[in-house]
């Protein structure tokens, strides 16, 4: 399978877990709006979530994959195995030290780190839903309280999904993440059906996070063992591989995380404004399609690759393998940027406008996801630039680079959120993403650890310049569908607009892409001729 081939592999299985994902907000768009309950409830699941992405992005991915796939090469799969059951081992006991004192100290964590401002009293008038100071602040506490195990399970899954990885095995792990999405959508739909209130609706769907992290875990567990691998629970012991893992993990956790740290510290600012977590989540979620399709697909498959080659000393091909995937994060990313900054609105009022979520929370939400737009291009680099650093068993640099990253982003979103309130949040994300990406990448560059060839900075310029091309197109249209895409309009008629729109932009983007050679048409044909392959193999 070659690379382009894993990345579509990957990033079919994330697009799968994203539009799952999509049906669940705009489930829970309907039935929550931007009231106090549904900022609750995402208040309290980006918590585990953002420790989650330290393990599965950070810790699991970015330093467990190169040395368990150093044991695999080196060493043969029984040392493997035995570094794997080390690894879980101590992670089991970890996460129980973990989790236990933060379910017992929960309403301080809220107080203090979660939702600071909940300790404020606001209007009671300004909320959709009356719930009372205290109130709010109670089920926020329990919600977290309820999900935090979420946060145990998913860092194992996200160990097990390294073993996956380094096997070359990334369907399974990719497609876990769809679970959850699934497990909440029967939640709603079940609630909206049977009448339940929202307070009801976010106890059940906390319930169902949990229940959906365990089902993740089975998964992947029956997953690894299909491929021939297992790993046992055993006491803890103190080695040499295990300090090795610890001194990469910390700082990758803390890179890997960086996208969700940065979030987080825009939702507790957020939380001084009602109604302001649940619109950045909203927004988030279009925003994390393409991010989440290209970014995680190419996180995921260049790491193992990359950290074969350099074990392997194929150099070239390490710098070719780096030189493709940035090629290919652009073409997918740089058009996703675009349509989602000139025609945020119409996107967002076909995904959620309706029961609960009103034209004036469509503007709301619309205006933040253009925002967040501009820094689409940026958070997918960083997935590609930091595998270059962990491939080589470095993570001191990109620690420093998203210290320095996650410092801007709490200065700018303090200050320009007393200014634009929850764009000011969504503008300081997107720049401190852009400072991320140029110091990750000057980091490489400057001590020739990635090689510019002509081919990328020939590419990259024309990638630009198509991109360019197909926002005048969807700017030349936009006023010729007006009528179509207003709020007057019915879903319909709404959902044939955008599909002219999107099928316009499309098509002019290849075109031109082809046209010009911005895209790299042999690398692609491979990519079609493969699948073609493993299709008539399959039929």
């Amino acid at each position: 399978m070659n690379l382009l081939s894993k990345f579509a592999t990957v990033g079919g299985a994330t697009l799968v877990s994203r539009i799952f994902g999509f049906v669940r907000e705009m489930l829970m768009a309907s039935a929550l709006g931007i009231g106090p309950v549904a900022d609750a409830f995402n208040l309290a699941f980006r918590f585990p979530n953002l420790f989650r992405r330290f393990f599965a992005e950070g810790a699991m991915n970015s330093a467990f994959v190169p040395l368990f796939s150093k044991a695999l090469e080196e060493k043969g799969e029984a040392a493997a195995r035995d570094f794997a059951t080390q690894v879980f081992s101590f992670l089991t006991v970890v996460l129980f030290a973990l989790t236990v004192p933060a379910i017992i100290f929960m309403p301080f964590l809220v107080r203090t780190v979660i939702a600071p401002g909940l300790n404020v009293c606001i209007d009671e008038a300004a909320l959709q839903q009356a719930l009372s100071c205290e109130d709010r602040f109670g089920i926020t506490v329990a919600f977290s309280r309820i999900m935090f195990p979420y946060l145990a399970s998913m860092s194992l899954v996200a160990m097990v999904g390294g073993i996956l990885n380094a096997y070359r095995r990334f369907f399974a792990a990719a497609a876990a993440p769809a679970l959850l999405n699934v497990v909440l959508i029967g939640v709603l739909v079940w609630a909206l059906w049977d009448g339940q209130d929202t307070r009801a609706l976010g106890f059940a769907m906390s319930w169902g996070v949990l229940v959906a992290g365990v089902a993740q875990f089975v998964m992947v567990t029956v997953a690894m063992r299909m491929a021939g691998f297992s790993v046992a629970l055993r006491r803890p012991r103190w080695t040499p591989d295990l300090k090795r893992l610890l001194v990469l993990a910390g700082p990758a956790a803390l890179i890997g995380g960086i996208t969700q740290i940065n979030l987080f510290v825009g939702q507790a600012i957020a939380s001084f404004k009602p109604g302001a977590v649940s619109i950045l989540t909203y927004a988030d979620r279009p925003y994390q399609l393409p991010l989440g399709m290209v970014g995680v697909a190419i996180g995921v498959v260049l790491l193992p690759e990359l950290s074969r080659a350099l074990k392997g000393g194929r150099l070239d091909e390490a710098q070719h393998t780096q030189n493709r995937s940035l090629e290919f994060a652009l073409f997918l990313t740089l058009p996703a940027a675009v349509a989602l900054f000139i025609i945020p609105e119409p996107i967002i009022r076909i995904i959620y406008e309706r029961g609960a979520f009103t034209p004036s929370t469509t503007a709301a939400v619309a205006a933040v996801l253009g925002i967040y737009a501009l820094g689409l291009p940026a958070f997918v680099m960083i997935r590609v630039f930091t595998p270059g650093y962990f491939a080589r068993e470095d993570t001191r640099r990109p620690m420093m680079v998203t210290m320095a990253s996650a410092g801007a982003n709490t200065v700018l979103s303090v200050a320009l959120f007393y200014v634009m309130a929850e764009q000011g949040i969504a503008l300081a994300t997107s720049l401190a993403g852009w400072l991320n990406a140029l110091l990750l990448f000057h980091g490489l560059y400057s001590r020739n650890l990635w090689i510019v060839d002509r081919s990328l900075v020939k590419r990259c310029c024309l990638l630009l310049l198509c991109a360019a091309l197909m926002g005048g197109v969807l700017l030349l249209l936009m006023p010729l569908l007006s009528h179509w895409i207003q709020p007057g309009a019915g879903i319909g008629v709404q959902v044939l607009a955008i599909g002219i729109l999107v099928a316009a932009a499309v098509a002019s983007y290849f075109a031109l892409c082809f046209v010009t050679g911005a895209a790299d048409r042999q690398m692609i044909s491979r990519m079609l001729a493969a699948r073609r392959k493993r299709g008539a193999r399959n039929a």
